[in-house]
């Protein structure tokens, strides 16, 4: 007779999340930023998200807005995803990703469910560094411990005295690479700022364009080709992101590179622009792409693809993605400044490289005291 084994029943895994905390904070932006097709920025938002696992382990995600849907996005996760997060295995980061996204498919393919899973899959994955005592950039794929990097102001607004007096600024901290916005109503307005800037910076400071998808492709055609002589490393946004057929209009007209992806929110999308859009990099914000799982996935895209990754905002998180990728581009530095609100601001080395966190986690460690003043909910 064969005998019949009977299985014990597993222990109750000591990564399963126990609380979901959301936090949403409005912060005041020091001075008005502008730029072409969002206007006037006078403050961001910052929506967090906290999750304890049973055994008291605990990780912080986050995403950030402009300024407005902050409090729909605080919504899904205090309303929708904190339930659902409630009992499910921490460790299993791949299946909650691709949970949490077909739970909200219906309602929202990208957007603000883009914007909210990120803030979970954020928080996932310190909880899993931290488990095994690793600092993000080994965990994510361990190619380095730094990355290039660049300054990119929100400065539309700024006059031509003002705009160079913010870029001095970035070079006296370090910055080896700058970059500008451009869209003004009349393009030899930033035909004009463009050559005053390279004229300054000289050769050997690497400066890129950014017209936040303000121009027609005809006018990006028409800009493009005018200031290809400043040696322009990539011309950003040129069109809306949606019309993916006309940034390979663009690339086919002229000789900068171009770059896109802060506005595309599933990796269907870049895949369209990869297979579509003859673009030379993909910039993926962990903030609204589904965070790190997200952001690793479209690496791999521009990887296989032979494109370089490069990212949109958040610095205190993407210098930690960035350098752990062996096709890293250039992470920005942005004007918002959300690590000043972390235990940790940004670090540059003498070569102007940011600096990843060697701490277990993430190495994005909020100063909630410091932003108890802009909680809102």
């Amino acid at each position: 007779m064969t005998a019949i084994s009977i299985s014990k029943p597993l222990a109750t895994p000591s990564s399963l999340i126990d609380s979901v905390d959301v936090g949403y904070f409005r912060i005041p932006l020091p001075e008005v930023l502008s730029d072409a097709k969002h206007g006037d920025h006078t403050d961001f938002e910052l929506i967090t998200c906290t999750i304890t696992c049973s055994d008291g382990v605990q990780g912080t995600g986050y995403t950030y807005t402009g300024g407005c849907g902050g409090k729909a996005i605080y919504s899904l996760l205090q309303d929708d995803l904190s339930p659902f997060l409630v009992s499910k295995d921490a460790d299993c980061i791949d299946a909650l990703w691709e949970e949490m996204q077909y739970k909200l498919h219906y309602i929202g393919r990208g957007g603000l469910v883009s914007f909210a899973i990120s803030a979970v899959d954020i928080a996932l994955w310190d909880i899993r560094c931290k488990r095994i005592d690793q600092p993000l950039w080994k965990v994510a794929g361990g190619h380095s411990d730094r990355t290039p990097c660049y300054a990119g102001g929100i400065d539309l607004n700024f006059d031509l005295p003002k705009l160079i007096r913010n870029i001095d600024g970035y070079l006296d901290k370090g910055f080896k690479a700058v970059k500008i916005k451009v869209g003004r109503p009349d393009m030899e307005d930033d035909i004009n700022r463009v050559a005053a800037i390279r004229k300054h910076i000289g050769p050997d400071i690497d400066f890129m364009v950014d017209a936040n998808y303000s121009m027609s492709p005809s006018e990006a055609i028409t800009f493009a080709n005018a200031i290809e002589k400043y040696d322009i490393g990539w011309f950003e946004e040129p069109t809306i992101p949606d019309d993916y057929l006309s940034y390979a209009r663009i690339a086919d007209a002229t000789n900068i590179p171009i770059a896109m992806g802060e506005n595309l929110h599933t990796l269907y999308e870049f895949g369209y622009a990869v297979n579509q859009s003859k673009l030379s990099y993909l910039q993926p914000d962990a903030s609204n792409i589904g965070g790190i799982t997200g952001w690793l996935k479209v690496a791999s895209l521009a990887h296989v693809n032979n494109l370089r990754v490069c990212s949109h905002g958040m610095q205190e998180l993407h210098v930690s993605l960035m350098s752990s990728q062996p096709n890293a581009g250039m992470m920005e530095y942005h004007s918002f400044p959300i690590d000043q609100y972390t235990k940790r601001p940004v670090v540059l080395d003498e070569q102007g490289y940011a600096v990843a966190p060697n701490t277990p986690g993430t190495g994005v460690e909020f100063d909630f005291e410091k932003l108890s003043q802009y909680k809102l909910v």
